[in-house]
């Protein structure tokens, strides 16, 4: 018997795509109204002033401003302060 059996070697070599989810505007720095602050999935980071939070959890600014994260309650919250 000189034949190998076959080995199955491509069944565990599968990956899903990320999400890139993470904080893509930082406290101190600018947002644009519309902007995305943080994606996220469940609300690791809760809507402050002038953000809101869209279906998915994601957190964007209605106005423009400066970004300020904080905490209230053992709560991190994200808000966006007009100049």
């Amino acid at each position: 018997m000189a034949h190998v059996k076959a080995g199955g070697t491509a069944k565990g070599n599968k990956d899903s795509v990320s999400k890139r989810l993470g904080v893509k505007i930082y406290g101190g720095q600018a947002a644009k109204s519309g902007s995305i602050i943080v994606r996220q999935k469940g609300t690791r980071v809760h809507p402050g002033q002038g953000v809101m939070m869209g279906k998915d959890f994601t957190l964007y600014s209605v106005v423009a401003g400066l970004v300020r994260f904080s905490v209230k309650l053992g709560k991190q919250f994200v808000s966006v302060l007009p100049q």
